[in-house]
């Protein structure tokens, strides 16, 4: 399946390295040629010699070497591949990424390349949920970088949690779909939804929840990734616009249907945002002031439009495929399944976000995907991986046929 690629293969340090051989093996089994780039702290857990041995190519590892330099040269070396794959990729490797570092051989490489890039992080969970890895990380895939994990899991150092390398297997079908699928939904046009929204009180006060955007701009990104003209819809975040993405920025829920509207037709609808159920009818155009003894305000509140539903149930020009976003706290299934059919989509992405959950501003989701055929539940994953598994699967309900 991928006879004739070649594949630039970085090994970053950590305990996880070790995967990298059946990495090597793997890709070589699907006809690849595997060049590997090692770097100092991955040599402290494979060796050179076992890694030439599976690869069949000589090693890389100095920058600075006048034999390695002379014939081929890092330049030639990040552009004769038709994939630059990083497995572990570790935070250090991530930050060097994002900062655009050129201090060894393997961040040198990656920033001469001209190639796409497929990162396969492996850290300690408490590395991957710190603020500045979820930065670099987002400042990377903004860039256009792909990535296939990391996974929930039991950690080298006894803790638990999302961080472990994704499975060779797993990074060997994401490099399959890199390299093999193209641009899968070329052609196609997408419609996401993301963000909370904001309803005005007065000019000072607003009614909003606890919605940060993330999975939306993480779909809106992949399917962007896949080739599709995507349209984000994004209530107020802090996220930057991902690459590719026509991103329109917006408030109220009034507003998001519109601009919805004004981004049809799409084949592809899906709505992550957290859109507020009702607005106050008449907003003050001055602050509310406080008078002593007068009690709180009294606030009339009318039902805000049913942006799903809405475009669900359009009688001429929906969506082929509409996907509804359930955020629940319990029950999560039935309610989800009873969100299908009462919005009249085609699947729901359910998920608990309760409290406990962290899924709320969070960086990892666990998902269950409810259709008129069945449910699946995926394990805890990172929000660019829930996104990037639901775009494979829009690709293949679009490959069979169904339009």
């Amino acid at each position: 399946m991928l006879a004739g690629k070649r594949i630039l293969l970085i090994i970053g340090g950590g305990i996880a390295a070790y995967k990298s051989l059946e990495v090597i093996r793997l890709l070589r089994r699907q006809g690849a040629a595997v060049r590997c780039i090692l770097t100092e702290a991955g040599s402290r857990f494979v060796t050179p010699l076992s890694v030439a041995g599976l690869s069949g190519e000589r090693v890389f590892e100095d920058l600075f070497s006048l034999t390695d330099e002379a014939e081929m040269g890092h330049i030639r070396l990040s552009r004769e591949a038709d994939l630059v794959v990083v497995a572990p990729a570790t935070a250090n490797l991530i930050a060097r990424m994002a900062q655009g570092r050129a201090d060894d051989l393997a961040a040198t490489a990656l920033l001469a390349t001209d190639k796409p890039v497929l990162l396969a992080p492996a850290m300690n969970v408490r590395m991957w949920h710190h603020p500045a890895t979820q930065e670099n990380l987002a400042r990377v895939i903004a860039r256009g970088t792909r990535t296939v994990g990391p996974v929930e899991g039991s950690m080298a150092c006894g803790e638990y949690g999302i961080g472990r390398l994704a499975e060779p297997p797993d990074i060997v079908d994401a490099v399959i779909a890199a390299l093999t699928s193209g641009k899968p939904l070329a052609g196609r046009r997408a419609l996401v939804t993301a963000g909370p929204t904001l309803e005005a009180i007065d000019p000072i006060r607003f009614i909003s929840n606890r919605s940060s955007g993330k999975q939306g701009y993480a779909i809106a990104a992949a399917l962007a990734e896949a080739g599709a003209a995507t349209t984000l819809v994004s209530g107020p975040t802090a996220i930057p616009a991902p690459a590719g993405v026509n991103t329109v920025r917006v408030e109220a829920a009034t507003d998001m249907m519109a601009a919805c509207n004004n981004a049809l037709p799409a084949d592809i609808a899906v709505f992550t945002a957290a859109v507020a159920d009702w607005r106050v009818d008449s907003a003050s155009n001055q602050k509310i002031k406080k008078s002593d003894g007068a009690g709180p305000p009294q606030l009339h509140l009318v039902e805000n439009p049913d942006i799903l539903r809405t475009i669900a149930t359009l009688p001429k020009g929906r969506p082929t495929l509409v996907i509804g976003f359930a955020a629940e706290t319990q029950d999560v299934i039935a309610h989800a399944r009873a969100k299908l059919a009462r919005k009249a989509c085609d699947w729901v992405v359910a998920n608990d976000v309760a409290p406990a959950s962290g899924v709320l501003g969070g960086d990892e989701n666990t998902v269950h995907l409810v259709s008129a055929t069945g449910e699946e539940t995926w394990p805890k994953l990172a929000k660019q991986e829930v996104a990037r598994r639901l775009v494979e699967r829009m690709a293949r309900h679009f490959g069979k046929g169904q339009q």
